[in-house]
Order: structure tokens, then C-alpha cells, then sequence
């Protein structure tokens, strides 16, 4: 089974324990998982989420910590730290960064990032524009969130392709895949779509 989805899903573990479960059963379809405790790791480790990432981690699959950027606004400092206690708290062996500009006049503030996130320990580094980037940007992450919003949206846009492009499509009927290798479509919808997961395919018999 491919390792295509790369899942953003910001519910608490002990709120929402069988979707957890369900999510660390689907590991053989999973490129990763974003963990999002508290937009960023939080001011203190929670032990609900020590625990999934940890259940993760044992079945194979990519813990990437969540950090937003603000698009180049939010200090470089506050955006290391966020990721190092990523590491220590979660055990995280990647980093998604959120809101990332996609403005040639950036790329010196996320170069720097890019190259702490490594030295952080970060072996997968993902960075979410929700649009197509300055092609500068391609040689600082392993993946690039090239598409961020509903599926009305997606599926009137003629969107380029690559193998290290990410499309994460929100309010998507069952069965839609995205174009891209790596990708991630939930049923929600509204504020807070991140709250649903993917239809997992079946797994091989």
C-alpha cells in the first residue's frame, strides 16, 4: 500500500480516541502525520499526545510537529522553539510549517528556518503556502502544500504537478483523491475541517 496521505488532524487524543486508533491503524497508507497540540506544541508536554506519537512512531509512521509562521511574521526564535519542544515532548522526526509565504522576498527568513528545523532533528520537513510558491522555496523542504482549501475550489483549478508537491483538499466527497502523490482529503468543512480524517483505503487482502 502506498504511503500517500499526509494527515492534518487537530483533536485532542483523549477527545477523540478511536479516531486516533483509526489513524494509527491506516499507518501502511500514511506519508505522516501533523501533531498540533495547542497550535504549536503548547507551553507544557501533554502526556495524551505523548502517547499517539508514540503509538505512531512504533507503527512506522512520520510525527511531524506543527509550527505556524504567520507568513514571515512570527519571530524566527518562536518558530525554533516551537520545534525543538516538538522533539523533545512528541519524539517528532519532522516539522510542518503553517502559513508560509509565498513571496520571493522571504525565502532568507525560511532558508534559516529551514536549516534550524534540520538541526532540530527534522528528517521530513514540510512547508504549507496553500498556493503555489516562488520557485525558490523547492529546495528548502521535502514537500511543498502547493494547495490548501475546499474541494469546489480544487476541482475548477488546473493546478501543477510534481512529486514533491502536497494538495490538502478539505470538504471532499468520499472516494476523491488529489492529484498529487502526497496528499490529504477530509469530509469537513467550516472552521475547522482538520477535525475529520481521510477515507482510509481498504487494506490489501
Amino acid at each position: 500500500m502506498s504511503r500517500s496521505l499526509l494527515v492534518p488532524f487537530y483533536e485532542h487524543p483523549a477527545d477523540r480516541p478511536e479516531a486516533w486508533a483509526a489513524l494509527t491503524g491506516a499507518a501502511p497508507s500514511l506519508h505522516g502525520v501533523i501533531l498540533n497540540p495547542a497550535d504549536g506544541a503548547g507551553e507544557a508536554p501533554d502526556p495524551a499526545f505523548a502517547e499517539a506519537a508514540d503509538r505512531l512512531r512504533a507503527a512506522g509512521v512520520r510525527v511531524l510537529g506543527y509550527a505556524d509562521t504567520a507568513y514571515g511574521r512570527r519571530p524566527h526564535a518562536e518558530v525554533v522553539a516551537d520545534l525543538l519542544r516538538h522533539r523533545d515532548w512528541y519524539g517528532a522526526d519532522g516539522a510542518f510549517l503553517d502559513q508560509v509565504s509565498t513571496a520571493p522576498a522571504a525565502l532568507p527568513h525560511y532558508r534559516r528556518l529551514a536549516v534550524a528545523a534540520r538541526a532540530a532533528g527534522a528528517a521530513t520537513l514540510v512547508l504549507n503556502h496553500g498556493a503555489h510558491p516562488d520557485p525558490g522555496y523547492e529546495e528548502l523542504a521535502d514537500l511543498l502544500v502547493t494547495f490548501e482549501g475546499p474541494w469546489d475550489a480544487y476541482r475548477t483549478l488546473d493546478l501543477p504537478v510534481a512529486p514533491h508537491y502536497c494538495h490538502l483538499v478539505y470538504a471532499a466527497p468520499p472516494g476523491f483523491r488529489p492529484a498529487t502523490d502526497v496528499h490529504c482529503a477530509v469530509p469537513g468543512t467550516g472552521a475547522h475541517p482538520w477535525g475529520t480524517l481521510p477515507h482510509f483505503p481498504e487494506p490489501a487482502r
